[in-house]
């Protein structure tokens, strides 16, 4: 479903180096150190910077000259996810429809994703009126109504208190196994990857170390233990 071959690019005097191939209704999670690459990754991925070699698929088919906004998929960072001056409706339709002029059908999608996120109630409320956990149900449910074939969390919930990231992380799990969604999420913590991660990469130095199912978490490879223990402390 997504690949990367060789997939070069150079941050200030160091070169980073991507090979993966994540299969269709994967969950992956992304682990490493501070300057890994995670976010870089990421990045790449959604077209915000471009490589300086290499090719990347999606569904087979090549997008890496594919502008950021035609490539088929969705991406929720920390913050910024929302625009504060348009209604919870209206903040997901903008990524249906930068205008806002909806079909019939894409005033449904809004309706059943606003149901999946928990939002039915305060569509026509303004983000600031609500809580940062449903800020975030905002953005979350803006993408379940475009179903986009891949979703790319740059943790998008790390600020959250630990029951209310839980209630996310299940409800980007339940979605994407409804709609087949695969996901990559880059996380610092472990144990985010092992709630709802079917497999987890292991990035230091630029370089994909580890790609391997999440249950080896239960017994880290020798290569990342540093990184665990460091996150242990």
């Amino acid at each position: 479903m997504l690949t990367l071959s060789h997939v070069q690019y150079r941050y200030q005097q160091d070169w980073m180096t991507f090979d993966a191939h994540i299969a269709p209704g994967e969950i992956v999670a992304v682990l490493g150190p501070s300057g890994a690459g995670k976010s870089t990754l990421l990045s790449l991925i959604a077209g915000l910077i471009a490589p300086d070699s290499g090719e990347i698929t999606i569904e087979d088919k090549p997008v890496t000259t594919t502008p950021a906004h035609q490539r088929p998929l969705s991406i929720l960072f920390q913050e910024h996810n929302v625009f504060t001056h348009l209604s919870v409706f209206d903040n997901m339709a903008i990524g249906l429809s930068p205008s806002l002029k909806l079909t019939a059908s894409q005033r449904d999608s809004i309706l059943r994703a606003a149901h999946a996120v928990g939002l039915t109630d305060y569509l026509s409320r303004l983000p600031g009126q609500l809580s940062g956990g449903q800020r975030q149900r905002i953005a979350l449910g803006r993408s379940i109504a475009r179903n986009q074939p891949l979703l790319l969390l740059d943790e998008p919930f790390s600020a959250l208190d630990p029951a209310l990231k839980k209630d996310m992380l299940s409800l980007v799990k339940r979605t994407a196994q409804e709609q087949g969604t695969t996901v990559v999420m880059v996380t610092h913590h472990p144990e985010d990857a092992q709630a709802i991660a079917t497999q987890f990469v292991y990035l230091d130095q630029g370089q994909i170390q580890l790609y391997q199912p999440v249950n080896a978490l239960n017994d880290p490879p020798r290569v990342m233990r540093d990184y665990i223990g460091q996150r242990i402390a």
